[in-house]
């Protein structure tokens, strides 16, 4: 039995989301957006009984106001995205022969600046990275110094890492790799944390169970060092994405150069960098990594 049947979802509608989230996973879907899409479907038809072919719009519109109306902005299109690639592939499987949102009810979010560190935060967060153990050291510069995603990071095995030629190949979004780069210091760090490191397991970094880190093991870390260090705001490793490619700018990197080092395959995501003042950028980090 499926996980949506045991919610007291009708089997028909069970099947085609079962289906359909199969098909998530064959395009190379990373887990964290099939468990994510799952949730959300499973929500939807457990309140939705009736048969997907039967449904109206109008009802779509009803649960997504009902339930998601009052949320950010983020959430609900989220929601109606999941709904929306929902309705398309039953559309395209012929198990229903028109699609069940509309585009018009998408909420328009105002596009917000990335979140970066400016100088005198990155060199808090230095100083107060010494206090940390060799292994989150490694890992936060790691994390500013290449620019990889958490997820990247907490799959690096050993034997991924070229630390003379100061490079790792990470597996990316759709299950891609890509050549990162890092810098001497990370890779002196990683050098000292290789000392102690179990011989016989593969991954890089390790839990306090002797374990590959988790993401969320990987969150923890840096959410700590920003508190510890007096933030104004929270540390991700998304921030310290940010910080990267925004050091790049400063340095005159071109965005296409920061788009291929971050692994997007559509240059208009990494466009948003250019919204940010390039003298301001210059000025932070004018001394950083030289």
């Amino acid at each position: 039995m499926s996980m949506l049947e045991k919610k007291g979802i009708n089997f028909k509608n069970n099947s085609l989301a079962e289906e359909y989230l199969r098909s998530l996973k064959a395009a190379q879907k990373s887990e964290n957006t099939i468990i994510k899409y799952r949730r959300i479907l499973e929500r939807f038809l457990r309140d939705c009984q009736k048969n997907l072919n039967e449904m109206e719009p109008d009802e779509v519109l009803n649960w997504l106001t009902i339930n998601f109306g009052e949320k950010k902005e983020r959430t609900y299109n989220l929601v109606l995205s999941v709904l929306t690639s929902f309705s398309k592939f039953c559309i395209a499987e012929e198990h229903i022969a028109r699609k069940l949102t509309k585009n018009r009810w998408r909420t328009r979010i105002p596009k917000s600046l990335p979140k970066y560190l400016n100088n005198y935060e990155l060199s808090c967060i230095r100083i107060e990275a010494e206090k940390f153990s060799i292994r989150d050291r490694a890992l936060i510069a790691l994390l500013l110094s290449s620019g990889c995603r958490r997820a990247e990071a907490a799959s690096l095995n050993v034997e991924d890492m070229v630390i003379r030629e100061r490079t790792a190949e990470v597996i990316g979004k759709g299950k891609k790799k890509r050549a990162i780069h890092f810098s001497d210091e990370v890779a002196v760090l990683l050098e000292s944390y290789l000392e102690t490191h179990p011989k016989d397991e593969p991954a890089l970094f390790l839990n306090k169970y002797g374990q590959r880190i988790s993401t969320m093991g990987i969150y923890q870390i840096t959410r700590k060092l920003g508190k510890k260090a007096r933030l104004p705001k929270s540390l991700s490793p998304h921030c310290c994405r940010h910080t990267f490619a925004t050091t790049m700018l400063s340095k005159g990197a071109e965005l296409e150069f920061i788009g291929e080092a971050l692994g997007h395959n559509d240059l208009n995501v990494a466009r948003i960098y250019a919204r940010i003042p390039t003298e301001q950028l210059t000025s932070m980090y004018r001394k950083f990594m030289e």
